[in-house]
């Protein structure tokens, strides 16, 4: 358990605000495999602010969800402040997140929002500290450790971010230029946790227990956030979950069970889209799901080329008839 302004949490494992994934469906899988904290993907601030039906519709979430952050990203204070007004009005989340780490270059260049906003810490300051007057909820930031490895500069953004009123703030250990290439470097998100009082979360390659061992030991985090590790396969949410709890090592999910979360997810995807947009997006998710299972190459070739929810369906059943014929 852990506390983020007046906000309790009761456990630190945190889902990562994972754009095009982390839409009310999704997040409702990781919230029943326990997940302490959920963020909602970021929405921008101008989509908000011009209001945008797109923009808007992303901030529908259930109350299953809570408690849930809400991210934003941008790169103008009084748009940022006026968006973050809006997210309150609207959605009513437990917590407003400000995203400083996106690596895209839609967001960090073309934008200059994201991670471009670690080259200018003075302009960090305004925003987080007008953000924090603006809203009666805790406002948290994410950033990563710096623009490139010429100006890694983590410890001193997250002073600035502490300083300016934020209640925590979460640290992926990479640079902008890095994207997601390379390995994580823990010695900063350590840097950071020793650096300032408020609760520091460690985001970074936590794709198992062992890893996320590492990055609670050797960084001294508060809590870690898992994003990429959870791509067809939430369960870890449950393993990092029941280990932490006591020391439990629950089993790997059977393949049966991984076909049922396939269906089981779909028909939550269903509830918030049309069938056409739910079944595109699906075929993602069922990739990831069935990833590295027997003769799942020729039935994630199927998937991709079905248009409804029967043919998935059929697709689905046909493979798992198959795989109970071979046991």
């Amino acid at each position: 358990m852990f506390k983020i302004g007046n906000v309790t949490i009761k456990n630190n494992i945190v889902l990562a605000p994972m754009a095009g994934v982390c839409n009310s469906a999704f997040r409702k899988i990781i919230k029943e495999m326990g997940c302490g904290l959920i963020y909602a993907e970021m929405v921008s601030d101008k989509g908000l602010v011009y209001d945008s039906k797109k923009t808007k519709d992303m901030l529908y979430f259930e109350e299953c969800e809570r408690p849930i952050v809400q991210q934003i990203f941008g790169s103008d204070l009084d748009t940022f402040v006026e968006a973050a007004k809006m997210v309150e009005d609207i959605m009513h989340p437990d917590i407003i997140d400000i995203n400083m780490g996106c690596p895209v270059p839609k967001v960090a260049i073309k934008s200059q929002a994201g991670a471009a906003l670690l080259k200018n810490p003075q302009k960090i300051y305004e925003i987080v500290s007008a953000v924090v007057k603006s809203v009666n909820v805790p406002v948290t930031v994410k950033i990563r450790s710096g623009w490139d490895n010429n100006s890694i500069n983590a410890v001193e953004v997250a002073k600035i971010v502490e300083k300016a009123g934020a209640s925590a703030i979460c640290v992926h250990g990479r640079t902008r230029s890095q994207g997601y290439s390379g390995t994580v470097n823990l010695d900063i998100i350590k840097a950071v946790k020793e650096s300032v009082d408020i609760p520091v979360i460690g985001n970074g390659d936590i794709k198992d227990i062992e890893s996320a061992k590492r990055m609670f030991s050797y960084t001294g985090c508060d809590a870690i956030m898992i994003g990429r590790g959870v791509l067809g396969n939430p369960w870890l949410i449950k393993e990092l979950v029941t280990y932490f709890d006591n020391g439990t090592i629950i089993d790997k999910p059977s393949y049966k069970e991984k076909i049922d979360m396939c269906f089981h997810h779909m028909d939550y995807l269903m509830k918030i889209k049309p069938e056409k947009v739910a079944v595109l997006e699906m075929r993602s998710h069922i990739a990831w799901y069935l990833k590295g299972m027997n003769g799942s190459q020729e039935v994630k070739n199927a998937i991709f080329r079905a248009t409804n929810r029967d043919d998935i369906e059929k697709i689905l059943n046909n493979y798992l008839k198959k795989l109970e014929n071979s046991i």
